[in-house]
């Protein structure tokens, strides 16, 4: 993990980057409230036509319905909003993935399996943030090459056709790390 405002390599459970002293509140001080978000899809930015919203919402759900065994399923939110060009991207990921509690207070730490896809049309940025569970097995490398899939439908404004090959992606990598639900059946030389 690497701190969002620096980039400084950090332990996992670090309360603050040693380097620039970052936490989760002081993030938020700086940058304020954070904005109003439908659940699964949010597009502040009025980018998606409802259709193309409804089709994210089934998609999403599909993959929710696919990995039960991740802790009664993955939370996934996407949204597209304008975030102000005054700190790093990377900074406000990390600061709406913390404030916007997607996972639930239940589902902390190891236990947050939530997945955030984040969107601002107007930076020409986009970021995939895990939850603390699930970052072990998401390495950012395979999602930094997931966003490299969805760039040209963005760079020509298909928002959604984008998104949905992230999506697709995700799945992909959810799919190479979840247990079988009937993992405990199986016997010693059961393939």
């Amino acid at each position: 993990m690497q701190c969002p405002f620096c980039q400084t390599l950090l332990m996992a459970n670090a309360s603050e980057c040693p380097a620039c002293r970052l936490t989760f509140p002081r993030t938020s001080a700086l940058v304020g409230a954070s904005p109003r978000l439908a659940p699964v899809v949010a597009d502040t930015t009025r980018s998606l036509r409802t259709a193309e919203q409804g089709r994210l919402k089934a998609r999403i759900a599909e993959i929710q319905r696919r990995f039960p065994q991740l802790v009664m399923q993955v939370v996934m939110q996407v949204v597209m909003h304008q975030f102000p060009d005054e700190h790093p991207f990377s900074m406000h990921v990390f600061w709406l993935f913390n404030a916007g509690n997607f996972a639930g207070d239940s589902h902390r730490g190891k236990d947050n399996h939530a997945l955030l896809i984040a969107l601002d049309p107007t930076r020409g940025e986009a970021a995939i943030m895990p939850g603390y569970g699930l970052e072990t097995f998401l390495k950012p490398e395979a999602l930094a090459h997931l966003l490299e899939l969805a760039g040209p439908a963005w760079n020509d404004r298909r928002w959604a056709d984008g998104v949905l090959q992230v999506l697709d992606g995700l799945e992909i990598l959810l799919e190479s790390v979840a247990v079988p639900e009937d993992a405990a059946a199986l016997t010693k030389g059961d393939f």
